[in-house]
């Protein structure tokens, strides 16, 4: 696969995402926090161009996606989506006749401090919400460990850890199974989007809410997710629950919830899937 087709396969994943109506979170059906669209579409196209330039490692994928992306517009728009999407692109680039998540693992168990140190300082520079110091592998000291251990010792508190820590289980089982379903039933990928949103907002305490308000709050939204999604899941024609949702959107938004780790999630999700489909 050409560095055209990865960053291609990257885009549409954030283009996809961008499409779906996802409650809380920034969509072409409503801007909110204080961000727009076209930030997510100018993001998605600067930071494809930098994560796949070749030969890199993953760490500094992690580092060129988000100099990029703070060229481009200058905020937060994509650490989570760039997070999970590093390691993937490294492993489709390996060239192994192994699958995806198999070479996946190898790539995640060779990750070095250098990975960690050159992730640190994008992570520092696109200062996500809420981050704050830590007992452990504090991101604005010099690591001691690999990229690895350190996402291990942030796994119970951060969804996107967790994914380096166990393989990105809950892409691969979770997210695409769901999505699976959702495109079977329906026929239409951009409501099967919806679906894996929702699927990940309403089984996982969302990160960058608990980060935030704490996990009480994410919990309070994981409990409001899962009726959306129960009543969603139950129309032959999901456009028919469109309303519902908005007003869900409109709601979280008011209450300035934002679950931005389910929508880095989904993106996850829909990349893997394009990357196993070329």
């Amino acid at each position: 696969m050409t560095r055209v087709s990865i960053s291609e396969a990257y885009k549409n994943a954030c283009l996809a995402e961008l499409s779906a109506l996802k409650p809380g979170n920034v969509h072409i059906f409503a801007d909110g926090h204080g961000m727009v669209v076209q930030d997510f579409v100018k993001s998605a196209e600067a930071s494809s161009i930098a994560i796949s330039i070749p030969e890199l490692s993953v760490g500094a994928r992690i580092k060129s996606a988000i100099d990029a992306t703070w060229d481009a517009v200058s905020c937060n728009t994509n650490l989570g989506i760039v997070l999970l999407a590093a390691p993937l692109i490294q492993a489709y680039s390996s060239n192994t006749q192994s699958t995806l998540r198999i070479t996946l693992q190898s790539v995640l168990s060779g990750l070095t401090v250098e990975d960690a140190s050159l992730a640190y300082e994008a992570i520092l520079r696109a200062s996500p919400a809420g981050l704050g110091g830590s007992d452990q592998h504090d991101v604005r000291e010099l690591p001691q460990v690999t990229l690895l251990e350190a996402m291990r010792a942030a796994k119970d508190r951060d969804l996107i850890a967790m994914q380096y820590a166990n393989g990105y289980q809950d892409i691969f089982e979770f997210g695409v199974t769901h999505y699976q379903r959702a495109l079977q039933q329906w026929g239409q990928p951009v409501w099967a989007v919806t679906a894996v949103y929702l699927a990940f907002l309403s089984h996982f305490p969302d990160s960058h809410i608990a980060r935030k308000y704490g996990l009480d709050a994410a919990k309070q939204v994981m409990a409001e997710a899962a009726q959306q999604a129960k009543a969603f899941a139950g129309f032959e024609n999901p456009k028919k629950y469109q309303r519902e949702l908005l007003r869900f959107d409109a709601d979280l938004k008011q209450r300035k919830l934002n679950p931005g780790t389910s929508a880095d999630m989904t993106v996850a999700t829909i990349f893997a899937l394009e990357l196993v489909a070329i």
